[in-house]
């Protein structure tokens, strides 16, 4: 589907990474968009990590963006079924999920993310997508909580 925005389109951005949270964030959002008429635009990113010094070598015919494609299919035809009954768009954008999600999300009507909930050691060491997006959101945000902490 097309990712050019019209003037006039109200569209929901939703990250999803095919975890838990990110999937109650995914039903959320959609639930929103069938409330206000938007387009839901579910996105999800990939990135190759080479935080690490070194670049994991992979299969000649490895292609994330496929890999990354297929998992956003899967995650969103089993959250919202085969036909859900809200406009969805499907994105898939090569990065790290922050400034992906921002970019996004700059002429949005809402962006809506799960927030995984590593308290607050953990996300002091790993950063938090959810957090960085609260604070640079260009439009409204709905961080979606988990229902129970994470185990340890």
């Amino acid at each position: 589907m097309s990712e050019a925005v019209e003037k006039n389109e109200r569209f929901i951005v939703v990250g999803v990474d095919g975890s838990e949270p990110s999937l109650k964030a995914l039903r959320w959002a959609a639930q929103q968009a069938r409330l206000t008429g938007a387009t839901l635009r579910v996105l999800t990113t990939w990135e190759v990590a080479t935080g690490t010094g070194w670049v994991p070598t992979f299969p000649v015919d490895y292609d994330p963006q496929a890999v990354a494609r297929q998992a956003l299919d899967e995650a969103v035809t089993e959250t919202l079924g085969a036909d859900p009954d809200v406009a969805v768009e499907r994105i898939v954008k090569e990065g790290h999920a922050a400034p992906v999600l921002l970019a996004a999300a700059k002429d949005a009507d809402l962006l809506v993310v799960g927030s995984h909930g590593h308290g607050a050691f953990a996300g002091m060491l790993i950063g938090s997508v959810s957090e960085h997006l609260v604070r640079h959101a260009p439009c409204a945000i709905v961080v979606v909580h988990c229902d129970k902490p994470p185990r340890h």
